[in-house]
């Protein structure tokens, strides 16, 4: 099976391109401005005009107001709402829209249970827990934790890197990877060759 890859914290568009040019499958827009990959709604809709067709457009929110994601819904620029706070099934579910609910992964966290509550998510994305940042941590997580038999698939996240996801592809058998600081060169600010040779390692994996 073929790993798909997100590059997320998308803030230019040369990122995007080059994200693109390497064989991406999906690009991640950070809605959230505490985030130091934030983009703003505008200079979003100028990179997302600009791309070609058959690449997934992901837009990222943490808590946020229910009327600021029709809003970006509604321009018709996304293709997936990608959910990373604590937001509810409830709410999630009240846009009629694709989405997929971020998990941050401890000891604690039943997944089985998060599996069954956002029975109606395109994916469970798994992501390091941190104390107050909303992904973007650069941190991995026990990958022991993830359970057999989740009945959604796996976006795996957390901290990857190119030096670990052929690794961590080969442990936890992911649908998907997602991965932001580890083809970076500063926060928000991508490198072309690191995010080419992070996808030929996804594709060097085993499943």
């Amino acid at each position: 099976m073929r790993i798909r890859t997100k590059i997320c914290g998308i803030t230019r568009l040369e990122d995007a391109n080059a994200a693109i040019h390497a064989g991406c499958d999906a690009l991640g827009f950070v809605f959230f401005k505490e985030s130091p990959r934030y983009i703003a709604f505008d200079a979003f809709k100028a990179i997302a005009r600009t791309l070609p067709p058959f690449v997934t457009k992901v837009g990222l929110f943490v808590n946020a107001d229910s009327v600021h994601i029709k809003e970006i819904i509604e321009s018709g620029l996304i293709n997936l709402i990608q959910f990373h706070g604590e937001e509810t099934p409830d709410f999630c579910r009240q846009f009629n829209f694709p989405y997929i609910k971020a998990v941050a992964v401890s000891p604690s966290v039943d997944l089985l249970q998060y599996a069954n509550d956002f029975y109606d998510a395109e994916a469970l994305l798994l992501d390091a827990s941190h104390e107050y940042l909303k992904g973007g941590t650069g941190q991995t997580f026990d990958w022991n934790l993830i359970p057999h038999g989740l009945s959604k698939p796996i976006v795996l996240a957390g901290g990857l890197n190119l030096g670990n996801v052929k690794e961590a592809i080969n442990k936890v058998k992911p649908y998907a990877v997602d991965v932001s600081g580890g083809v970076e060169e500063s926060k928000g600010i991508k490198n072309a060759l690191k995010i080419q040779e992070f996808i030929k390692e996804t594709q060097n994996a085993t499943v």
